[in-house]
């Protein structure tokens, strides 16, 4: 899922049109989330049916691991605040998208880049609180 968005991403980074690649981002970033947080069992609607004990220990673990995705439902201010993080990342990738065929591949790479990190990071989130919560869950 992370790999395939990636794509899209640095695809989009290749059109001409100046903040199309960032829509782009946060139109990819607003499904990728989400699926990776249903994937887990850790979307908002999910954990809402969980029994409370293990609804406390979600957002403790959700807390500990200092995600500001998971268990949230996800929207473009929120991926918004996301991409500020990557603030250089994405100014970078539109000053040498004006430089021809060469500042477009580095802005592809730059964006496939920035997404497979904010998608891998996100995952490995969603899978630390899986863990932790299976952990405590079981004791």
């Amino acid at each position: 899922m992370v790999k395939k968005r990636a794509m899209l991403s640095a695809g989009a980074t290749v059109l001409p049109l100046p903040g199309a690649d960032v829509g782009a981002d946060i139109a990819l970033l607003m499904d990728l989330l989400p699926a990776i947080s249903r994937k887990f069992g850790l979307s908002a609607e999910q954990i809402e049916t969980l029994d409370p004990h293990i609804k406390k220990v979600i957002l403790v673990t959700v807390t500990s691991v200092g995600s500001q995705l998971i268990g949230r439902v996800v929207t473009a201010t929120v991926i918004r605040q996301v991409l500020l993080r990557f603030g250089l990342r994405v100014a970078t990738k539109s000053v040498v998208r004006v430089v021809p065929i060469l500042g477009q591949l580095v802005s592809a790479g730059i964006s496939f880049g920035a997404m497979r990190t904010l998608g891998n990071a996100h995952v490995e989130d969603c899978y630390e609180v899986a863990r932790q919560t299976l952990t405590i869950a079981r004791m």
